[in-house]
């Protein structure tokens, strides 16, 4: 088991559907499909479906961010653990799965999803 801190951080931002739609520039329904599709995280805060904006790049999805949640979901995780896992801050990475995906420790963020599995 990895040493993880016992306080999830949640996403500093919040992004609406239509505005993950104007900044990666897909129809709403796309974003939607992605959420659908599981290759996008959306979770309902005050009624309002929303995504971190951590998950959104210049080139739209973070790359790595559909496949781990592929593996999340097949081990047995739903949107709201998934979410609280790749915000708990830990210290071997260091920070958060989530900050991971976004540098160069996508592999290893994927690595340890896999070991959830088993």
């Amino acid at each position: 088991m990895f040493p993880v801190t016992e306080q999830p951080v949640g996403p500093a931002e919040w992004l609406t559907m239509p505005d993950v739609a104007e900044r990666i520039g897909i129809p709403v329904n796309r974003v939607h499909q992605l959420v659908r599709e599981r290759k996008l995280l959306a979770v309902r805060k005050d009624g309002v479906l929303r995504v971190p904006a951590d998950f959104i790049s210049d080139d739209g999805v973070v790359k790595h961010l559909p496949g781990v949640l592929t593996v999340l979901h097949d081990a047995g995780y739903n949107d709201d653990e998934a979410l609280r896992w790749l915000y708990t801050p830990d210290d071997t990475l260091p920070g958060t799965p989530a900050a991971a995906l976004r540098g160069n420790r996508a592999t290893e963020v994927k690595r340890r999803a896999q070991a959830l599995g088993f």
